[in-house]
């Protein structure tokens, strides 16, 4: 989401306390300035790409509001712009259903597949931590 007509108080980011699936509807700028607020989460029970609706839930905004609301109470109402839905995967545990936060790495010594190298559930501390991922891959090709 947006602000329409209100500019958002903050000249750079901002981060709430992470909440259990991610780290909660934050404050970035886009490269003309705009602020932008989002994520939040909804989990999705599909099992294909295709039942994905990108549609924006505009029934969600009252949770942005309230999430906002946090770090900037001022924030007007009907002043948010709904702007786009998407989708971040997350691995979960089939066996217990439990969230796995830790980056997962997975090489021919897991599939048999010489050169193959799966990296699963990296999220934002990925770019932060590329070089000891790149150390990792490289080990795994040997």
């Amino acid at each position: 989401s947006t602000p329409k007509g209100h500019p958002a108080p903050f000249s750079h980011l901002v981060y709430p306390v992470p909440e259990e699936a991610g780290l909660g509807v934050h404050i970035t700028r886009d490269l003309g300035g705009q602020a932008r607020f989002g994520p939040d989460v909804e989990w999705l029970d599909v099992m294909s790409s295709n039942e994905i609706n990108y549609q924006v839930d505009e029934s969600r905004s009252a949770s942005f509001y309230s999430e906002i609301r946090k770090y900037w109470p001022n924030l007007p109402d009907n002043s948010l712009v709904p702007d786009y839905a998407g989708v971040r995967p997350k691995i979960e545990d089939r066996n217990t259903g439990e969230l796995l936060y830790d980056f997962k790495i997975l090489g021919p010594e897991t599939h048999s597949i010489p050169g193959l190298i799966h990296l699963l559930g990296i999220e934002s501390p990925g770019l932060t931590s590329s070089l000891s991922l790149a150390n990792i891959v490289m080990s795994k090709l040997g």
